[in-house]
């Protein structure tokens, strides 16, 4: 869901009616990646790149959504969520299951929603591992949260996001895409214990950016190795138990109790929680590293994360390595791996903004050479969380 216009007047100008506005960022996981349903921690940051929603109540049952950038529109009946049809019984498009999988997690838990009205427009991309199925879900929870007055901690309509999207898409998430998304603070990356959910911004280094690479490889993560990967942690943490009954996560295990445990593990189970061992080691480190402001060898932890994310948790693909590689020879980067998920997608890269948009034109000087597609890059800064503005004019 893209636009190149200003996504905010779109919305607004097609909805005039409208009583809500809602904005909700993107997030690019800086380290810390296939950690988070390992109840491990993690250090991503929202990014100034959103989903816009125009949103009007309805006195009927009904969600009315249209996707400008798309030019598409559903409508669909509250009282017939679970079928994943529109009204007139057709399967719905794959953008309006994330809203509707988040009405129907809000009525599973016994709150009472009205109909509405909504549209959306964005500059964030869609499919590109920036959590753009995220960022929907949060909006138009808020959305529903706001027009029935519910009373809600962010992190409590986080965790309902997670779960709709678990229940209702099949993709059996960690929490971190909508905890980052409702939770952003400008010019920070935030430290996320998924275990206690403790968190705490950590600022960025000065003088540098978050410049996104989109390969144009897109994936689907329900249709994706995404769930065997964590069923193969699960396998893992299931025969670790075994040797330590004190182990119940992946969390639980220090590397050097790993390697005394590795040789019970088969293969590949053995490699992904190697990783997400050691990636959790290397989250904790940049916090120390971000926090004295070294931000070389945060970029360095960067590189390595990326490295186990191909040869452990192999979730990379040719294009995202090859943009790792290229970007670890040119001026002015700090860091680079893919984030997301994996199997396509983008890679975040830290830069001193001065080398910016150089950066930008070698890397997409470089991709199109080697694989005839055009990069698209999104020089990008850490952003505020999810909003709703109330429009006190409104017609209702």
């Amino acid at each position: 869901m893209l636009n190149a216009g200003n996504p905010r007047e779109l919305v607004l100008a097609s909805l005039p009616e409208a009583a809500l506005l809602i904005s909700a960022p993107g997030r690019v996981n800086l380290i810390g990646e296939h950690v988070d349903y390992n109840m491990g921690i993690v250090l991503p940051a929202a990014v100034d790149r959103r989903v816009w929603l125009a949103v009007k109540p309805l006195e009927a049952p009904i969600l009315r959504i249209t996707a400008l950038d798309l030019e598409e529109s559903v409508e669909i009946n509250l009282n017939n969520l679970a079928a994943r049809v529109d009204r007139k019984g057709k399967p719905l498009p794959l953008w309006s299951l994330y809203p509707s999988a988040v009405a129907w997690i809000f009525q599973s838990k016994g709150y009472t929603l009205s109909g509405l009205e909504a549209c959306i427009a964005s500059n964030l991309p869609m499919r590109a591992g920036l959590s753009s199925s995220a960022a929907i879900e949060v909006a138009f929870a808020l959305a529903f949260q706001t027009l029935a007055g519910i009373e809600m901690e962010r992190m409590h309509l986080a965790q309902l996001c997670q779960t709709a999207e678990s229940s209702f898409i099949g993709v059996h998430c960690g929490l971190m895409d909508q905890f980052a998304v409702s939770h952003g603070v400008a010019r920070h990356a935030l430290f996320f214990d998924t275990r206690s959910l403790e968190w705490q911004p950590i600022p960025l280094p000065p003088d540098t950016v978050l410049v996104v690479a989109d390969s144009g490889k897109k994936r689907e993560l329900a249709k994706s190795a995404y769930n065997q990967r964590q069923q193969e942690c699960q396998l893992a943490v299931q025969l670790l138990n075994r040797q330590n009954p004190t182990i119940h996560s992946l969390r639980d295990v220090e590397i050097d109790a790993f390697k005394k445990y590795e040789q019970f593990l088969p293969q590949p189970a053995a490699k992904r929680a190697r990783h997400v061992i050691e990636e959790i080691e290397r989250v904790q480190r940049s916090a120390i590293v971000l926090a004295e402001e070294d931000a070389v060898t945060f970029g360095q932890i960067m590189f390595a994360g990326h490295i186990s994310l191909r040869d452990l948790y192999e979730v990379s693909c040719e294009e995202l390595d090859f943009l790792v590689e290229m970007a670890a020879g040119l001026p002015g980067c700090l860091g680079a791996k893919l984030t997301g998920a994996g199997f396509g997608g983008c890679t975040v890269n830290l830069v001193r903004k001065p080398e910016a948009e150089l950066f930008c034109e070698q890397m997409q000087a470089a991709y199109q050479s080697r694989f005839s597609v055009d990069l698209i890059t999104h020089i990008c800064r850490a952003d505020r969380g999810a909003y709703v503005e109330k429009i006190e004019k409104a017609v209702h």
